[in-house]
């Protein structure tokens, strides 16, 4: 099979090409200078005469990019239009490379930065939820990471809303990363289907493998959807990872998606409390929630820092009244919530109870029906 040729970087008014960085199956990516302002952009250019679907998916990723783009774990749009040629483009922040996808091919991450990560990208998920967006691909290849270094999400490109997700729809997917539902024609997916693409990012990360990548092979399309589907989860086979963090990687990637931890924000606060576990200090988990209008402007009032579904403690120790978690736990660290920049008389950042690691069931690997024409990326 032939590789094609990067696309000729388009004339665009106000910027001036610096360079290709990287290219998909539909769009090419350019480093570009913003005139005036003297910064580095990307540039996504969509290939020419593409079809409507192709199109429509473009402008949908550029529309919910930009609703999304405000949250520090998440690729910032800034713009769109099309080029003089007639190709649509996204104008984004500029994430210098390698993605997280090069960078783990040279080695795999360390445990603080893997929990760090993971915590980080979970809290953009988390938002995507709250607005009614699945990613649905979720992969090292779509992490980036920002000029300060922290990672960032992109390519929303095949995201659907939850309504149609839980309908079925939506195509396109990513084998090494997708959730059985996924690869399983007409499930319904759910936000429990994003955190196992995330948890399957963070093994790859530890591991420099996909969790059913074998090392003979075959590790096709075909293959290794149905190792997804059908096959117990393989060791994680590193030796300094704790087992404690394996179990809340083996939770997120349960079969069964009523296993899994059922939000992002309550897989994000188990991975702070892998982060307490090691005596490593918890990264904060960044969600904006809508603050209630103010009686005399009719705007929203700046509150600062609030928690969300926070936990009661009492002289006793922290209760949360789940009876999934066992009586007689020993309390858990605390952890950090974040939510947006706060104010003067209240930081953006308070202290909170973190939640401690369920004991959940372990998935009937068995149980899921085979996919009909799976697709690849």
């Amino acid at each position: 099979m032939t590789t094609r040729q990067p696309s000729a970087p388009p004339d665009i008014a106000g910027l001036r090409y610096v360079s290709f960085i990287g290219m998909g199956g539909f769009a090419d990516v350019f480093q570009y200078e913003q005139l005036g302002l003297k910064r580095n952009v990307a540039v996504k250019v969509l290939l020419s005469d593409p079809n409507d679907a192709v199109r429509r998916s473009f402008e949908a990723e550029a529309n919910l990019m930009a609703m999304l783009s405000n949250h520090p774990s998440i690729v910032s749009v800034f713009s769109s239009g099309h080029a003089p040629d007639g190709r649509p483009y996204l104008l984004m922040e500029y994430c210098p490379p390698p993605t997280l996808a090069v960078r783990i091919r040279k080695a795999p991450l360390s445990i603080s930065k893997t929990l760090e990560m993971g915590i980080q990208i979970a809290s953009a998920i988390e938002m995507a939820h709250r607005l009614g967006i699945l990613h649905r691909d979720i992969k090292p290849a779509n992490i980036l990471f920002t000029e300060y270094g922290r990672p960032a999400l992109t390519d929303f490109g095949i995201s659907v809303t939850t309504e149609l997700a839980n309908q079925g729809q939506g195509v396109g997917l990513s084998v090494p990363w997708a959730p059985p539902e996924q690869l399983t024609s007409g499930q319904a997916m759910s936000p429990a289907s994003d955190v196992y693409s995330l948890a399957a990012t963070l093994w790859t990360a530890l591991t420099g493998r996909a969790p059913f990548e074998v090392p003979e092979g075959p590790n096709d399309a075909y293959a290794m959807s149905r190792r997804i589907r059908n096959d117990p989860l393989p060791p994680l086979g590193r030796p300094d990872v704790p087992q404690s963090l394996e179990l809340i990687l083996r939770t997120a990637l349960s079969k069964d998606p009523n296993l899994r931890y059922s939000t992002a924000l309550e897989f994000a606060r188990t991975l702070q409390n892998g982060q307490t576990d090691l005596h490593s200090s918890v990264t904060p988990i960044d969600i904006l929630e809508a603050a209630p209008a103010d009686d005399a402007t009719g705007l929203p009032q700046d509150t600062g820092t609030e928690l969300v579904n926070p936990i009661s403690v009492s002289a006793e120790g922290p209760t949360n009244n789940d009876s999934r978690w066992p009586s007689g736990q020993s309390a858990p660290g605390a952890g950090l919530i974040s939510h947006g920049r706060g104010s003067a008389d209240s930081p953006g950042e308070r202290s909170f109870t973190a939640l401690p690691v369920p004991e959940l069931p372990v998935a009937n690997s068995s149980t899921t029906q085979p996919a009909t024409g799976v697709g690849t990326q």
